[in-house]
């Protein structure tokens, strides 16, 4: 049984989703801490998130 394909999943460092949306670091570690932004550890310090996930932080204000 063949298995089907998988989407390649990309992630990028705190400071590379910082430096895209204009959140602080420390802003995305609360988000991380809250629950709010899921987050992928690898080894002791490296943390990765995926862009998909900190782009639904971001939020619409509705026009009058």
């Amino acid at each position: 049984m063949e298995r089907a394909p998988t989407r390649a999943r990309h992630y990028e460092s705190l400071a590379a989703a910082a430096e895209r949306t204009g959140i602080s670091i420390r802003t995305l570690r609360r988000r991380i801490a809250e629950g709010r932004l899921p987050a992928y550890r690898s080894g002791p310090r490296l943390i990765r998130v995926n862009p998909a996930d900190v782009d639904r932080l971001m939020v619409q204000i509705p026009s009058l």
